[in-house]
């Protein structure tokens, strides 16, 4: 007699999941489902793809090797229906349970679809507790007005963790080291050799049938190298740990061309799909300092990253989800420009990070914000169309983390609720931080004119089009206040040469619209 099914999505892959803590061998059965129309929402990163796929078939294997019956239902299944709620269904069918048990999604998406489940068993839906902040601590943070800002929601949250704390106050004197996270990277600094990891048989099959199934997606697929198993993502972590976190801090906001990792983490795959938690990775981090191993501006950052900003988006998501991702506060309506997926572009800066998001399923947050993010800000690209591409292309994109860091962050489509002003940027910030610029066919010291840079009219274009939405934030007086000297003349061929740039983009499709052969 089969007393509870288990389900398990495949962002859930952590043996202490609540869906799983008090399981009984004897009685229950796990259930895992690979389904295409997971894999389709939006057309993923081949290496996206594979990723989630392998994780969840090492930890079905991991959890057999513990004792555990799993039912687990690959997606070259021959009766595979390809739908979660469906194939769950079936599972219910198999094995007649009293109840099936599963953690709440992830995602507002699939729980809209879970609520919609046709199961012959009850469904107990069990709260998902791996983060530091529940969605009720976000609520109850929110009435006490603490989450109006996430630098201050963070600090709570150091209050209530201890992490950093000495006593009431923090360590080092002070909560936030930002200022001391801002320097490119000097000539001559080599960051070390990141760990990879080769695949192995089961990581290998699955590249096989995405190779096969998901050929027209997005991305090169080889070589992989990420973590598919938690063993992996632990020696991932503490690699970071030794090798990377001293130096993370200062060059946090760099970018080198031909360097795509430099020195940040690469575990946000692991801790989106489960195998590493936040309190596991926030806590090494935290001893590094306290050993002396790394100094509090790169640890205090890094866990901000974690601590801070992770909960704080998605306590926004959950609470302010689906109405939030409808904003568009600057009624921005172009269509994607082709070249975020081709990267076919005389801009180096885009070009290149365009090309190590298709190389490996990844970039980092500066090149995320202040390169492909910047330009689709200035640009006036759709919001729903850029955040459809972010979700796409970057293995650890899911929903609850990508849209609030895509809507506010990087399109300010939220009015500021994210973030206080718009991160908008000319040239000269791509060239204070990074070599990008050099023997680049743009010259960012070039205002105007055919070797004039883009990223400098358009921002001025930016601010021109925007002003009766932004000129009253103060974080801006400083620009319009130059814009308000400049002559009549000089706007006039701000707004002709942008004018001029974007109309001679190529368009692509939204991503939901691409067409998929699999």
């Amino acid at each position: 007699m089969i007393r509870h099914l288990r389900f398990v999505f495949g962002d859930q892959l952590t043996r202490n999941l609540s869906a799983l803590r008090d399981i009984d061998p004897a009685q229950d059965i796990v259930v895992m489902i690979e389904a295409a129309d997971e894999a389709l929402n939006v057309p993923h990163h081949k290496q996206k793809i594979a990723l989630v796929l392998s994780a969840m078939r090492h930890f079905a294997a991991s959890l057999q090797a513990e004792g555990l019956r799993v039912d687990y239902v690959p997606m070259d299944a021959t009766d595979n229906l390809q739908d979660l709620g469906r194939e769950l269904a079936k599972a219910v069918q198999r094995h007649s349970p009293k109840a099936v048990i599963v953690t709440e999604p992830s995602e507002w998406r699939a729980m809209q679809l879970m609520q919609a489940w046709d199961l012959d068993a009850p469904l107990e839906v069990r709260e998902d507790d791996r983060f530091f902040c529940t969605r009720a601590d976000f609520a109850a943070l929110t009435k006490a007005k603490k989450t109006g800002r996430m630098e201050y929601f963070y600090r709570e949250m150091r209050r209530r963790t201890g992490l950093l704390m000495r006593g009431d106050g923090p360590e080092g004197g002070q909560w936030n080291f930002d200022t001391e996270n801002r320097k490119a990277l000097p000539k001559g600094l080599r960051p070390p050799p990141r760990a990879r990891f080769e695949p192995d048989e089961i990581t290998t099959e699955v590249l096989t049938l995405v190779a096969t199934r998901f050929a027209n997606h997005f991305g090169d697929l080889t070589p992989f190298g990420w973590a598919a198993t938690r063993d992996d993502a632990l020696m991932a972590l503490d690699h970071f740990i030794t090798h990377c976190l001293p130096s993370f801090g200062t060059y946090q906001d760099a970018m080198k061309t031909g360097e795509d990792f430099l020195y940040h983490s690469l575990i946000s795959p692991y801790l989106n799909l489960g195998l590493l938690t936040p309190r596991e990775v926030c806590a090494t981090a935290e001893a590094a300092y306290q050993s002396g191993q790394a100094p509090i501006n790169a640890v205090e950052g890094f866990i901000r990253q974690i601590l801070g900003w992770r909960e704080f988006v998605r306590g926004i998501y959950w609470a302010e989800m689906p109405e939030y991702g409808t904003s568009n506060h600057l009624n921005a309506t172009r269509d994607l420009p082709a070249l975020y997926w081709t990267g076919d572009t005389p801009m180096h800066c885009m070009a290149e990070c365009i090309s190590t998001t298709r190389r490996h399923a990844y970039a980092h947050h500066i090149q995320r914000l202040m390169v492909t993010g910047n330009f689709a800000l200035l640009a006036g690209v759709a919001p729903a169309q850029i955040e459809e591409w972010y979700l796409a292309v970057y293995a650890d994109a899911f929903e609850w983390v990508e849209l609030p860091n895509v809507h506010g962050m990087v399109m300010h489509a939220d009015g500021g609720r994210l973030g206080s002003k718009p991160y908008a940027a000319s040239g000269a910030y791509i060239d204070r931080m990074s070599d990008y610029c050099q023997g680049c066919a743009f010259d960012p010291k070039i205002k105007l004119g055919p070797k004039a840079c883009p990223f400098n009219y358009l921002y001025w274009n930016f601010l021109i089009e925007n002003t009766a939405v932004l000129r009253s934030n103060p974080r801006l007086s400083l620009p319009y206040g130059t814009l308000a000297k400049m002559p009549a003349e000089q706007r006039a061929d701000i707004t002709r040469s942008a004018a001029v740039f974007l109309a001679g983009l190529g368009q692509s499709e939204p991503a939901s619209q691409l067409r998929l052969d699999v």
